[in-house]
């Protein structure tokens, strides 16, 4: 029995499995691209609404004389919890390392299996993997955790 299975037009099913395998891998690679530009569109919006707002809670903090209906302490808390929100989007930072560092490795992955299996010499051209297995180490954020800015 030969090592090769074929299809009805001769072509190697090895090589056709691996062209679909390729094929996956480029769509998923696409896919988080795409979600790499939404989650930084989405936080770079998010961060600005949060500053706004920030900026104009602040002149009410430092008035010489408090509104009655937004004591000090009212406003203090409103400011913390902004401080806190605008931390915590700092993890899109985080996410577009660990999204770029997975599509280089999906690409990786693609050009050898080409390479590999479909003897496919384009150009030549494997990308190299990421060197290091995972390029943030962080998994949750704390207040002050990651300073951006």
């Amino acid at each position: 029995m030969p090592d090769e299975v074929s299809n009805p037009d001769q072509t190697p099913l090895h090589w056709l499995l691996a062209a679909d395998l390729q094929d996956n891998l480029m769509v998923v690679s696409h896919d988080l691209a795409r979600l790499q530009r939404l989650l930084c569109d989405a936080s770079e919006t998010l961060m600005g609404h949060f500053h706004a707002v920030a900026q104009q809670i602040q002149p009410l903090a430092r008035l010489a004389t408090p509104h009655p209906a937004l004591p000090d302490v009212r406003l203090h808390e409103a400011m913390v919890q902004i401080s806190g929100a605008i931390t915590a989007l700092q993890f899109q930072d985080l996410a577009s390392q660990l999204l770029e560092h997975t599509q280089r490795r999906l690409r990786h992955c693609t050009d050898q299996l080409a390479q590999a299996v479909m003897d496919d010499h384009e150009d030549g051209m494997v990308q190299d993997a990421p060197t290091r297995p995972n390029p943030v180490t962080q998994d949750e954020m704390d207040a002050g955790s990651v300073e951006l800015f």
